[in-house]
């Protein structure tokens, strides 16, 4: 890939996803993703209706009469992309690969963040840690961020998920909001996940394609698994070979969620046959739902 065409697909990146922001997903960030919390503002005098827990005794002894804490809720965040840029990314049946698709969702994220000047890192992995930008502000670095995603060459190809986590703990000492990028194509990392969602607000972002779950029948089918290298053939033709293709892929599906579940992430699945826009933005709103909720 040139220089021109890094620029060209970059900028594509950057007009679609700011206009996929704008118009649907800037209602619902600041409800959905909260600041770290309530910081001092100043005191001021009570009034009848102040919650009495936010009298400031020392204030109001000096004063002679009672004076209140007013506090305002500190927005900024901090917006961690872990992506995962293993070989199974780069298989795609259909409109576009898992890691096309992963890229696009992770400038997406990106954008909303910096568009509410939160600060937003990357750390791309594979079976190590390939990649990684300290959370910064500003669309210059949001850019970075998306030439990374657009022009990496991995040079692991398995997957490692509680290695990467690992090394995000170590690297990111204040809360974030994690989104975790991949077709979860591993296995052993729900205690690590377990442990970095107690600190951070984790979603997982599932991408997967259409024929990881439907053989279709198309004769004898030599296949090679992109993170190992294993090679097979399959009957296709057969309708055991499709069905056993199909139950192994519905247990593996039905243990990755039972992960997700056990280690209290929101999660997220997108497809490569299906456009995105739709369910993310259902999950936007209804993350925001339950925020509202939660604090009613």
């Amino acid at each position: 890939m040139t220089a021109r065409d890094v620029i060209r697909r970059v900028r594509r990146l950057e007009i679609r996803t700011r206009r996929l922001v704008e118009e649907s997903l800037a209602g619902s960030y600041h409800s959905v993703f909260r600041g770290r919390g309530m910081e001092f503002a100043e005191v001021r005098e009570y009034v009848p209706g102040d919650d009495v827990r936010t009298i400031d005794w020392n204030v109001s002894a000096r004063m002679g009469h009672p004076f209140v804490k007013k506090f305002t809720e500190e927005r900024e965040l901090s917006v961690m992309l872990l992506v995962d840029g293993s070989g199974s990314g780069r298989f795609g049946t259909d409109r576009t690969t898992k890691r096309e698709l992963a890229t696009e969702i992770s400038a997406l994220l990106a954008f909303s963040a910096i568009r509410n000047s939160d600060r937003v890192g990357l750390l791309l992995f594979s079976d190590r840690v390939e990649r990684f930008l300290p959370p910064r502000k500003g669309r210059e670095h949001g850019l970075r961020v998306l030439r990374e995603l657009v022009t990496a060459e991995t040079e692991g190809r398995g997957t490692r998920i509680a290695h990467a986590l690992e090394y995000l703990e170590r690297v990111v000492r204040k809360r974030a909001v994690v989104f975790l990028v991949s077709d979860f194509q591993d296995e052993g990392y729900e205690r690590t996940l377990r442990i970095v969602a107690r600190k951070h607000d984790v979603v997982a972002i599932v991408v997967s394609d259409p024929r990881e779950s439907v053989l279709p029948d198309v004769g004898l089918l030599h296949a090679e698994d992109p993170e190992t290298g294993d090679l097979a053939i399959l009957d296709t033709g057969s309708t055991a070979v499709r069905r056993a293709y199909a139950d192994a892929a519905r247990r593996a599906r039905e243990s990755r969620l039972a992960t997700l579940r056990r280690a209290a992430v929101d999660r997220l699945e997108l497809s490569t046959g299906e456009p995105y826009e739709t369910p993310l933005v259902r999950f936007f709103h209804e993350r925001a739902r339950r925020a509202a909720m939660a604090g009613g």
